[in-house]
């Protein structure tokens, strides 16, 4: 094929791909047909709750977002760690913004410093931990939202040695099993 005609036919292909949502184009699928608020969060609001030890600030959740996603900021010591899982129900994107993140997921294990990101796919067994000797700051987005409901109901449990059976129940009720 020659250049041009590569172009013009790159062209037509990309621009049906968003002129034809009625023929089931994902990009233009929406969980809810209500519009959505625009938002500003500061570096210092959100709602924060320790979840077993992993301290999470909600900066935006299913609420804010029609369902379509989750953004939780974790702030987290060395030596901060969630045993191996795997999510059914969504996908997780890790961005670190401060500190070391020694992230496993399928067979890889790699350490993730600030600027580095990680794809945790559903159904793919993942771990992480923090390494080093600074606290790890990380972004985690969550696709879609609902798993702070998750969070929520853990982080509500009383204090103390958790009660392991009870976590494993709720993280069950989210489609979330951990692996021995």
């Amino acid at each position: 094929m020659k250049r041009k005609d590569f172009i013009k036919h790159s062209i037509w292909v990309g621009a049906t791909a968003f002129t034809l949502p009625a023929l089931g184009n994902p990009l233009n699928k929406k969980t809810s047909e209500e519009p959505l608020d625009p938002k500003i969060i500061r570096n210092d609001e959100g709602k924060t709750i320790n979840v077993l030890g992993d301290i999470q600030t909600f900066k935006l959740t299913g609420k804010d977002t029609n369902g379509l996603f989750t953004l939780i900021e974790e702030y987290n010591t060395p030596g901060t760690m969630i045993p191996p899982h795997v999510h059914t129900k969504e996908d997780e994107i890790f961005k670190v913004l401060e500190g070391e993140l020694e992230l496993t997921v399928g067979d890889k294990t790699t350490v993730l410093k600030a600027g580095d990101l990680a794809f945790g796919p559903r159904n793919v067994p993942h771990s992480w931990k923090v390494i080093g000797d600074k606290n790890a700051k990380v972004i985690l987005s969550v696709f879609p939202a609902g798993i702070e409901n998750m969070f929520e109901e853990l982080g509500a449990l009383p204090p103390g040695p958790p009660d392991m059976e009870k976590v494993m129940e709720i993280c069950a009720r989210q489609g979330i099993s951990f692996l021995k």
